[in-house]
């Protein structure tokens, strides 16, 4: 156990000596601040990681993670990320991505009780309740929850287009997208739902505050 978690160190000695081999003022550029395009909310799964499967580099994407890639208008260490990063680091793209096989997907569709995690989980069984009709006629277990990973990354877009932060952004005019996508752990492709908004106008009514 001990000699799995030093490894870490020595492998960031290696990162750092092959990044300042490319680059001696590498650390210090990345020191001087960050100006991201892409706010990133994405799962919590050790597979997926967004700097590495985007090829972008760090300081270019800002990133959320928790279980299942959620919005939940309650969750304040979403909508401190949320705030920061359209407020100040002025990020143009959010981006809402799942994957394929996720756990916490495939958890919710169940009725196994895990423990803590079920109160976060009720979250995702709400999706599964509102889109019940078009998923349960899906009989083959696999491409239920395939089709429910891409629902959920759907209804998690709706929710943060909801919000006033990204709602008090589009007000002033900005330019704010929002964008949908899943990536597949099986083949390293990232499908794009084709589910993006930029302008509180694409909501229902009920939603866009007044201003």
């Amino acid at each position: 156990m001990e000699k799995s978690y030093n490894i870490l160190f020595e492998n960031n000695k290696k990162w750092v000596a092959n990044k300042l081999k490319n680059n001696p003022q590498y650390f210090n550029q990345l020191s001087k601040g960050q100006t991201p395009e892409y706010l990133w909310i994405g799962c919590s799964d050790s597979r997926v990681p967004a700097n590495e499967i985007t090829g972008t580099q760090p300081g270019e994407m800002f990133v959320h993670r928790n279980i299942a890639n959620m919005v939940v208008h309650t969750d304040m260490n979403l909508l401190s990320v949320l705030s920061y990063a359209v407020e100040v680091l002025k990020v143009k793209h959010i981006i809402v991505c799942g994957h394929y096989g996720c756990g916490g997907v495939l958890a919710a569709m169940g009725n196994k009780q895990y423990g803590l995690i079920d109160n976060w989980l009720r979250h995702i069984k709400d999706v599964y309740k509102i889109h019940h009709v078009e998923l349960d006629k899906i009989k083959d277990e696999t491409e239920r929850g395939r089709r429910f990973v891409e629902i959920n990354v759907m209804e998690q877009v709706y929710d943060l287009c909801k919000t006033s932060i990204v709602q008090n952004v589009w007000a002033k005019k900005e330019k704010l997208h929002v964008h949908g996508w899943v990536y597949d752990i099986h083949d390293g492709i990232i499908k794009d739902l084709k589910i993006s908004f930029s302008s509180n106008e694409e909501l229902p009514t009920v939603y866009q505050f007044d201003n």
